[in-house]
């Protein structure tokens, strides 16, 4: 969407149902991070961190995911490549060599598009960016390697990163264990020898929207062609900001420079409205015949921080199971159970 506020008009047969916290539409999503040992080392091992969202509509926009552990040891990260730490940490007792981080708990970004070629790996690069495993799956994994030191040398001396977490970019994730897992397969170009990887642990994250946010991310509101009045969005549905979060559209603010650029918390810069939503979901009933119904449904975003270039909308109404067209946009129909409807 524009920065200021964009406009999509969308047709489709659906009713809008209050929404929950709880999120039937995508009981098994999660962000599952994959360690895959290749090799061992003098003092420790590289690694292949896989970070594969299977989340069907949840995707993680810019400036992308932030993830970070901490070590059970001594460990360093000897060098990265597809991605980098944010910090180097105190690495003072290194003569000549320096790792690239000596921090205990380490914070990894992905790398921006464009890098040199002998610092990227496949699926890296794309400045923390991944796509929702229903709207892109090829596009919804990320991945880095990472060289350890000061680490156990074996499956059976290594010990486990702990105490995982993930921003992506807000919070709202919450990360398990680390688990040790079947060692990964792994097939050659020509499909006829199979290679695996010397050890295997996962992370799985969950994504909460109690974590997230107190308030929720956009509100809706109703009209129909036979009723010239309008429903808007209930006042503070997203809760009532303060003036310092608020600022009118037309003030000299938003021609300062950096204005628009997400800040690192995420946090929104919202237009001045009644409902002080960063998004509102607008429906609009065109037709109601006893055969069929048909709804435009338009979506307005009052970030000025966030452009929502790959936004998902989804619904639950007993109607969607006889959907016969859809207009400008692509559907698909997820676990027709429960009645409940999220923004993401």
């Amino acid at each position: 969407m524009h920065q200021k506020y964009s406009l999509f008009a969308i047709f489709i047969a659906l009713v809008f149902f209050k929404a929950d916290a709880y999120d039937p539409l995508d009981p098994f999503g999660n962000i599952t991070i994959k360690w895959d040992v290749i090799s061992w080392t003098a003092d420790g091992y590289v690694a292949l961190v896989t970070m594969n969202n299977f989340q069907m509509y949840r995707h993680i926009p810019s400036p992308g995911w932030t993830v970070g552990w901490q070590w059970q040891k001594k460990e360093v990260i000897w060098s990265i490549v597809g991605a980098q730490a944010t910090e180097q940490g105190d690495c003072s007792k290194f003569k000549g060599n320096v790792p690239h981080c000596c921090k205990r708990t380490p914070i990894v970004v992905d790398l921006l598009p464009g890098v040199p070629y002998n610092q990227q790996i496949a699926n890296c690069c794309k400045a923390g960016v991944v796509s929702s495993y229903g709207q892109d799956p090829e596009g919804a994994v990320s991945a880095f390697q990472v060289s350890v030191g000061l680490s156990g040398t074996s499956n059976k001396t290594v010990k486990l990163p702990k105490n995982f977490v993930l921003l992506g970019p807000s919070p709202g994730y919450s990360c398990g264990p680390a688990i040790i897992v079947p060692s990964t397969v792994y097939l050659t170009p020509d499909h006829r020898r199979k290679t695996q990887a010397l050890m295997t642990w996962n992370v799985t994250c969950t994504y909460s929207q109690f974590l997230s946010s107190k308030y929720p991310s956009c509100c809706v509101s109703f009209s129909s062609f036979y009723n010239s009045t309008i429903t808007p969005c209930p006042s503070c549905s997203c809760g009532c900001h303060g003036k310092k979060d608020c600022i009118k559209s037309d003030s000299y603010k938003l021609k300062k420079e950096g204005i628009n650029t997400p800040r690192k918390d995420n946090a929104p810069l919202l237009q001045c409205t009644h409902h002080m939503c960063p998004i509102r979901v607008h429906w609009h009933v065109k037709i109601n015949y006893k055969d069929y119904w048909r709804v435009k449904i338009a979506i307005t975003n009052f970030n000025y921080r966030m452009n929502y270039t790959q936004w998902t909308l989804v619904a639950q109404h007993p109607s969607l199971n006889n959907v016969t067209r859809v207009f400008s946009f692509d559907y698909k129909p997820l676990i027709p159970y429960q009645s409940i409807s999220k923004c993401t």
